[in-house]
């Protein structure tokens, strides 16, 4: 941890949160006219952007289609100013392609594909800006553009990731954190039923501390829940405001 201390001796990290706190968030939807659906979120300062086509019919070869549901495409993009590293490949590189099947892993488990067999949903996603937290965030702004696109779901999915660092667990990782290199995972989570739509470790921690951190995602994970209902819920509102109801 290069000598950094990531929480405090009075349980301040380093942004000033407590251990269990979000990142702010904010988020829109319906911000592409053109999309089916699409949806912006910020949380904390890493900041993305989702647009969904669909259900149409499939595109390219038909020997694609499944006949008793419908075919999830995730696309996954990180613009070259997201982070202070400049990459020549912003899309189509190893980790793209890794976020974009975690992505269609993730939205297999929560569209209710059966409902528009032989068809295709198509979810593009791309961040704007990284600052931890990135697979998370395309979770929530997926989800909220699929809401827009009026695709029937079983739930919302919503993701946040947790760490542990000296014996306590961290919810909503930034950047800083997450680059500390400590035990940390991302979870996506249907919250009305409790059941994980995807969960990733990327580094080794005792089974006697994985209950605690799991648990500090699910409780963040919940309490996104409830900040995108309250998105969906205004969104809907003006929407029948603009249309006289």
């Amino acid at each position: 941890m290069a000598g950094l201390e990531l929480l405090s001796d009075q349980g301040y990290r380093i942004d000033g949160r407590r251990a269990g706190e979000l990142r702010k968030i904010q988020a829109r939807m319906g911000v592409f006219a053109q999309a089916d659906g699409s949806a912006y979120i910020e949380q904390g300062n890493t900041k993305a952007l989702a647009v969904v086509y669909g259900p149409h019919e499939i595109r390219g070869s038909r020997s694609r289609a499944l006949p008793d549901r419908a075919l999830v495409n995730c696309q996954y993009s990180s613009a070259t100013f997201s982070t202070g590293e400049r990459k020549r490949r912003p899309h189509g590189d190893r980790k793209s392609c890794e976020m974009g099947l975690q992505l269609r892993q993730t939205f297999e488990a929560a569209i209710l594909t059966q409902l528009h067999p032989r068809s295709q949903i198509d979810i593009y996603v791309q961040v704007l800006q990284a600052d931890g937290g990135t697979y998370a965030a395309c979770v929530n702004a997926a989800t909220l553009a699929v809401m827009d696109a009026g695709i029937p779901m079983r739930d919302f999915v919503c993701a946040c990731s947790a760490g542990f660092v000296d014996g306590t667990a961290l919810s909503d990782l930034s950047h800083v954190e997450e680059a500390a290199g400590g035990p940390q995972l991302a979870l996506a989570l249907l919250p009305a039923s409790g059941q994980i739509a995807l969960l990733e470790m990327d580094s080794r921690l005792h089974e006697d501390h994985l209950e605690q951190v799991l648990e500090a995602a699910a409780q963040a994970a919940r309490d996104v829940h409830t900040l995108l209902d309250r998105v969906v819920r205004q969104h809907v509102q003006e929407a029948s405001i603009l249309l006289g109801d």
